[in-house]
Parts: C-alpha cells; sequence; structure tokens
C-alpha cells in the first residue's frame, strides 16, 4: 500500500507511525491490521490536517480437511456388505443401491482391492453352501464390474456356512449370515 501527500507552504510535515517526512512525497507501508494515518503539516499559515485509513482484512480462513479415519475404517464406513434371500444368489432390490455405492467409492479410490465373501446360513451341506457362497460373491463382483470396477481389483472367495456372522438359529440371524462381505484385500 503506498501513502502519497503533498502539502504547501508547510515548514515541517509528519506522520503518526512513520515520523517527519519531506512536504510531499510517497510511502510504502504495510500494516498487519487496519490502521489510520495521521498528517499534520505545520507553517507560517497556520497547522493542517489530514487522515487515511488503511483497511486490512484477514485472509480467509483455510479449511484443511483431516481424516482420522485409517483406510480400513474409511473402507467399512463406506462399502457395504449385501444380503441374500434364502437359497438363492440374486441381488435383491435393497442391494443394487448399495452395490452402486459400494461401486462409487471404489471408483473414487482406485488403488483399493477388495475380497468379496460369500456366506450362506446354517441349513443345508457344506458343499451346497460352499456352492451358493461362491454364487452369491460372483454375483456381487459381476456387480461391480457392470459399475466399472476392473475385475483385477476383486477377488472372491466363499466360505458357506463356516462363519457365521450370527449363530442363532432364527430368521433375523440366518438373514444376517446370508451376504455378500466385503473387506479390504490386502
Amino acid at each position: 500500500m503506498q501513502l502519497s501527500w503533498r502539502t504547501t507552504d508547510a515548514s515541517t510535515v509528519s506522520i503518526d507511525g512513520i515520523g517527519d517526512v519531506p512536504t510531499s512525497g510517497v510511502k510504502t507501508v504495510t500494516p498487519t491490521a487496519s490502521t489510520t494515518y495521521h498528517l499534520v503539516a505545520r507553517g507560517e499559515g497556520g497547522t493542517a490536517e489530514a487522515s487515511a485509513r488503511v483497511t486490512v482484512n484477514a485472509p480467509p480462513a483455510v479449511v484443511v480437511p483431516t481424516n482420522t479415519m485409517s483406510a480400513e475404517e474409511e473402507f467399512k464406513a463406506n462399502v457395504q456388505d449385501v444380503f441374500y434371500d434364502y437359497d438363492t444368489y440374486d441381488i435383491r432390490s435393497d442391494a443394487q443401491g448399495t452395490l452402486a455405492h459400494d461401486a462409487s467409492y471404489l471408483v473414487s479410490h482406485p488403488d483399493v482391492k477388495v475380497v468379496i465373501g460369500g456366506y450362506c446360513d446354517e441349513r443345508g451341506s457344506n458343499e451346497y453352501n460352499l456352492a451358493l457362497g461362491q454364487n452369491r460373491a460372483d454375483a456381487a463382483k459381476n456387480a461391480l464390474i457392470t459399475a466399472g470396477i476392473a475385475a483385477t481389483r476383486i477377488r472372491v472367495v466363499s466360505y458357506g456356512k463356516e462363519k457365521p456372522f450370527c449363530s442363532e438359529s432364527t430368521e433375523e440371524c440366518w438373514q444376517q449370515n446370508r451376504r455378500a462381505g466385503f473387506t479390504m484385500d490386502r
């Protein structure tokens, strides 16, 4: 910022905060806060005064987002499991929205790889549930591939009924076990 002044018939000129100055001139100032510069000019004809206000606006605050979640926590917060009806690996309508959200996260995180585990409830033989779990994991994988996720980023594994999420013999519990579960591939 530059202050400039010109006086006539003054013998002394001073500016508060700067001191004595020539009767005319230019001075570069860099105040850190808003400041009023007060000039006093004295001469044979008397005293004259003038003021100039320099307003300093604080720079806008820069908000730096901080993500305190680990990559694993962020993954779990954004990629959700999908659930299946009894004895099927068809993608349910409620799972389509979940898979779309999962795919959106994976598209925006191209370095993240995923393991899809296929799970079943306790009913049926081990062999049958291993095959059904594989089909459930593959169905979820195919939905992600259709949504634009590279197949090379997805690995599938069937757990059948060997790793239940819930161990009660109730429909609510069985429903939790009929799923495609997503984890980060390390």
